[in-house]
């Protein structure tokens, strides 16, 4: 089992910036990508930023060129710069970690929350 705890959420006005971290514990070596989802109210949960243990990263199209994920590998950690927020970005913030490349997510944080006032 991985376990993963975010942080950094928190209220932005339009245009501002956040860092969101997080701490992975637990079954380590069983993690090959890792990334981060959103779920806005009324709105399905969706992945926004994954990046792979060699550093390749893929984003959503409604956060490509405002969004940059990170990984520290020696310290279990991921991280997600958002720049140019809009009110559009609120939502729950997920650390998400897959153990088999390209197969989707297999663990989940609780969440941290983002709002984002216009």
């Amino acid at each position: 089992q991985v376990q993963l705890v975010e942080s950094g959420g928190g209220l932005v006005q339009a245009g501002g910036s956040l860092r969101l971290s997080c701490a992975a514990s637990g079954s380590i070596f069983e993690i090959n990508a890792m990334g981060w989802g959103r779920q806005a109210p009324g709105k399905q949960r969706e992945l926004v930023a994954r990046i792979t243990s060699g550093g390749r990263t893929n984003y959503a199209d409604s956060v490509k060129g405002r969004f940059t994920i990170s990984r520290d590998n020696a310290k279990n950690t991921v991280s997600l710069q958002m720049n140019s927020l809009k009110p559009e970005d609120t939502a729950v913030y997920y650390c998400a970690a897959e153990r088999f490349l390209n197969r989707g997510m297999d663990y989940w944080g609780k969440g941290t929350l983002v709002t984002v006032s216009s």
